[in-house]
């Protein structure tokens, strides 16, 4: 099949759109990914260019190949337990006694918050908890709520957490490993999309928005931070990836330890 290559003015195009979109800002240095992601979609629908998918995709008739392609184009890489410091840390915020929520605010196909509940559920057993999800792409939320992962996509789970909040796959399953559904009930799920109004979600003591803005612009990362900390709690902290910073985002945190800020 031939590969369909795209112009700099198609490429724009879609620049354009996944910021008006996500507030995702992709360089030039971009090209082949967005070629990589969506070239089989135009295969799909049988189209002949970059130019003729962009205008499907801003036809109102296929605001589902518009989710599909936001979905190709802001899939990240996770694992369970990045950043070990981190959940380290989280352990230490945790007072039993009181309810206790994080939100995971980007969580990809779900490690991230499933690897927040662990440490919960380990340190608040049945105490009301919870983590609340979150994803602008539909399709890695599905993977998230199913909870069956690869085995070799486990090798950042300790032994006692495999044994207690993890099923081995047998016969069919076997290679794969499902979050036992007592864990999955804990974690609540749901599309959302950081850089438009955001919905009532309560208070959190802890929020992760751990490598989701290295593809922000420096005013995307304002006004998305901005929307963001009226929903932690005063005393409540707020994790970032090790690669990012705050710095010049917000000036109402307090830096605590590399990538981890609290709100007086």
């Amino acid at each position: 099949m031939e590969t369909i290559q795209i112009s700099d003015q198609e490429f724009t195009q879609f620049q354009r759109l996944i910021h008006q979109l996500a507030g995702i800002s992709l360089s030039p240095a971009k090209k082949a990914l967005v070629c990589g992601r969506l070239g089989k979609r135009l295969a799909q629908h049988h189209l002949h260019s970059y130019g003729e998918y962009f205008n499907l995709l801003t036809d109102k008739h296929h605001q589902d190949e518009l989710q599909m392609a936001v979905d190709l184009l802001t899939t990240n890489e996770t694992y369970f337990f990045r950043e070990p410091k981190h959940f380290d840390f989280l352990r230490q915020q945790i007072k039993p006694g009181r309810p206790f929520r994080v939100w995971s605010a980007a969580c990809s196909s779900g490690e991230e918050p499933y690897s927040i509940a662990m440490v919960l559920a380990d340190l608040l057993g049945d105490s009301p908890w919870e983590v609340v999800a979150s994803d602008i792409s539909t399709r890695v939320l599905d993977k998230a709520r199913a909870g069956h992962y690869p085995l070799e996509r486990t090798s950042g789970i300790s032994r006692e957490h495999l044994s207690r909040y993890c099923l081995k796959g047998v016969g069919s399953q076997q290679g794969t490993l499902l979050v036992e559904s007592k864990l999955r009930g804990r974690v609540n799920f749901m599309q959302l999309n950081l850089s438009k109004q955001l919905p009532v979600l309560g208070e959190f003591d802890l929020i992760f928005l751990r490598n989701v803005m290295i593809y922000f612009d420096i005013e995307t990362k304002r006004q998305v931070v901005q929307r963001m900390l009226p929903l932690l709690r005063a005393g409540g902290h707020f994790l970032v990836g090790h690669s990012e910073s705050l710095n010049g985002v917000v000036d109402s945190l307090q830096t605590i330890a590399p990538a981890i800020y609290r709100k007086p």
